[in-house]
């Protein structure tokens, strides 16, 4: 046998070793390649039930304008009856809760001088504090604060508000005169138009 056989089947068994390695490590790659798919595909299922949790809306109250709405109702009740018990004071009338007060008025037993009528026209008025569109938009605004603007609990709201004007007109003495049933009407509709907006939101 001669060197140069010798030689030449080193060279092959060389080259048949390398090509033997590269393929090894090629399937390695590929195997390595196909763990980290796989792992990339495990991290991209979580990011997706993150992506669905992160859609789903939760409501909360705002307790703030809760608060600011309380407050603002709190004292422009208190103007009134203050501006009512002055108008009665002067007529000589007396009373003792202030529920009597609304069983004054509702009997019309009494006189309006002509400044305490222009303030009264004046907070009755379309655009008054106590006008139908800004008082029922105070409730809505009122409804929404506490649920948070949950369209789930809208009903609720509506029937605590109907509750509440039940109450009214018990402590009224019996019908609410026509600015209160307007009123109760446009919240109604409000509540209405919140409810078909969830459907069409939904």
């Amino acid at each position: 046998m001669s060197v140069n056989g010798v030689t030449g089947a080193s060279d092959v068994y060389s080259a048949y070793t390398t090509q033997s390695k590269s393929t090894e490590t090629k399937t390695e790659n590929t195997a390595s390649d196909k763990k980290t798919t796989e792992s990339a595909g495990a991290v991209y299922e979580p990011s997706k039930e993150d992506k669905v949790t992160a859609s789903k809306k939760t409501y909360k109250p705002d307790t703030n304008m809760v608060a600011k709405l309380k407050a603002d109702a709190e004292a422009r009740t208190a103007q009134l009856q203050s501006l009512v018990e002055k108008m009665l004071t002067k007529q000589g009338q007396t009373y003792g809760k202030a529920n009597d007060i609304w069983s004054i008025l509702s009997s019309g037993n009494f006189t309006v001088d002509p400044a305490t009528k222009a303030q009264a026209q004046a907070d009755i008025a379309e655009d008054g504090y106590w006008g139908v569109s800004q008082t029922s938009q105070r409730i809505l605004d009122f409804a929404t604060a506490l649920t948070g603007g949950d369209p789930d609990k809208i009903e609720e709201m509506r029937a605590a508000f109907q509750k509440g004007f039940k109450q009214a007109e018990k402590t009224w003495g019996g019908q609410l005169p026509d600015i209160s049933q307007r009123t109760y009407d446009a919240v109604m509709k409000g509540f209405d138009d919140m409810a078909a907006a969830s459907k069409t939101e939904e």
